[in-house]
This record gives structure tokens, sequence and C-alpha cells, in this order.
């Protein structure tokens, strides 16, 4: 499963490659994957390419975005005149013939191709009004990022938790965004916190350095370029 930094790091990649591109064509080969109608996306300019939590949003000229999330096995494949493209779960779909068995909706751009391929099929692409984005359910339950998130607000969340392992608390992306399984781990060693401790046994000086902890190992891994630990590699 991509985090946080993983996913900023594909948006910082593919945003080079198709920002300003226009879209002439969407060919949707699994209908699960593909959420809302084909014509309000073809013959759209990509004006911007946002992350919010663990997803990504891909603005339209038309007002229209597309909220992508790659789940566990999703990839963001580009092929371009001059340039390739490869995000998310590493497989030699990375370097051969496309489409492949594996992907799941193609965009025909100005300058290339873009794959959205997802071995497991948890991945999609939904389609939202850009102004309606803060209101989707699933972007409306995500909690703050850690940089945007203050002491009060981090400890307030997690006291609705309180007999709950640590861990698993701040793996609640209504508790913190963008914390997966490996930030969490190295959020909790900054910290010097067991990661199954209860959640209501931390200290005020605890919590304070579990939230800074967050910070800093998201950001040295966003500077790094995401983490490339057997499943997710950079752009």
């Amino acid at each position: 499963m991509p985090e946080l930094p993983e996913v900023e790091t594909i948006k910082r990649g593919l945003s080079g490659f198709i920002k300003g591109a226009r879209i002439t064509r969407v060919s949707v080969l699994c209908e699960k994957s593909f959420i809302g109608p084909l014509e309000a996306v073809e013959n759209q300019k990509i004006k911007d390419v946002r992350r919010k939590g663990k997803a990504l949003l891909v603005d339209l000229e038309n007002g229209i975005t597309m909220l992508i999330h790659l789940r566990m096995t999703g990839q963001l494949i580009y092929r371009g005149k001059n340039n390739n493209f490869a995000g998310g779960h590493p497989t030699d779909s990375f370097f051969t013939e496309l489409p492949n068995k594996q992907t799941r909706v193609i965009f025909e751009l100005e300058n290339g191709k873009l794959f959205f391929n997802d071995q497991r099929k948890f991945g999609f692409v939904k389609l939202l009004e850009t102004a309606e984005v803060e209101n989707d359910k699933f972007i409306k339950s995500l909690a703050k990022e850690p940089w945007d998130m203050s002491f009060e607000e981090f400890k307030k969340n997690l006291q609705r938790h309180k007999s709950q392992p640590i861990k698993a608390t701040i793996l609640d992306q209504k508790v913190i965004a963008g914390v997966g399984n490996i930030y969490a781990d190295e959020s909790l060693f900054f910290a010097k916190v067991h990661p199954k401790r209860e959640t209501g046994s931390l200290t005020d000086e605890e919590i304070k350095n579990l939230l800074e902890g967050t910070r800093k190992t998201m950001q040295a891994s966003i500077d790094s370029g995401g983490s490339t630990m057997a499943t997710y590699v950079k752009a």
C-alpha cells in the first residue's frame, strides 16, 4: 500500500509529463476501475495534479477532477514520444508492452498514453466536480496531514481511541492522514513509544514527539523519493 510520501513522489513525477496535456480518448477495460461518464474527461486538458492524503487528484479544465487511488497494486504508467514514467507497484509492466492483462483504464493524450494498471482491482479512478472534491465521502473522512495538524487536534483525535494500541490508532486515516505501516513504525520509534502501548497511556510529551516523528520521517522520505522497499518505487 503506498503511503503519503510514495503518492507525493508519484504526483511530482507524473505532473511533469501530463500537466497541460489534453486527453483525447479514454478506454475503460474494467468497469469497476472507472466511475463516471467518459464524456466528462475526453477532449479535456489536464489543469493540475494534486494529492490529498494517499489519493491523487487530477483537475481538468472543465471543472471535473479525477480522484485516483492506487490501493495495494495500482500503477500509473506513462508512455510518451520521448519520455516514459512509471509509478506504483513495480512489475514487468513498467517495461513490457502495454496494454496487458492488468490494464484497467487507458488515457490517450496528445503527447502519449497513460495506463492505469491494477492487478487486484482494488484501486479506482472516480470523477467528481472539482468544487465538490472536499465533500466527497472518502476525502471528507480524512483527518489533517501531519504538517497541518496541531498538537491539540492530534491529542483530541487520539483520545477517541484510548484503549486501542497506538500503532493501530495512527494508521486510522480519520486520526491523521497519510500514515501507513512503514511510517507508523518509524514515527513510533522516533518518539520511543512501543506500538502496542494503549493510546490513552501516552503523555503529552510523547504525543508531541509522535507528531514530530510523523512529520520528520515522512518529510525525509519525500525528500529521498519515497520508500523503495519491496513494492513501491519512485517515479
